[in-house]
């Protein structure tokens, strides 16, 4: 993943909510069209949020829940809270 990419991560939800300056959208409509780790990650993300607007809510083991949150923490932090 390129700089500019690390940029834009912190923006994409308001990218997705359309909240977002017109400016910066644009901005990051360009990139997206030449970078495809980006478009992936917003793909997935507009996929994401379709799936659990439209999904049918599952109650896991608290167990379970509780891991695999851990898990996302820890891989959340790994790729995007480097220094």
């Amino acid at each position: 993943m390129e700089n500019k990419c690390a940029d834009y991560i912190k923006d994409l939800n308001d990218y997705l909510d359309g909240t977002l300056d017109n400016s910066l959208c644009r901005e990051i409509e360009e990139h997206v069209g030449y970078c495809d780790n980006c478009r992936i990650m917003i793909d997935t993300m507009k996929r994401t949020v379709m799936l659990c607007r439209d999904g049918i809510a599952e109650k896991l083991p608290d167990t379970l829940e509780s891991k695999l949150k851990n898990v996302l923490r820890i891989r959340w932090e790994y790729h995007f809270n480097r220094k």
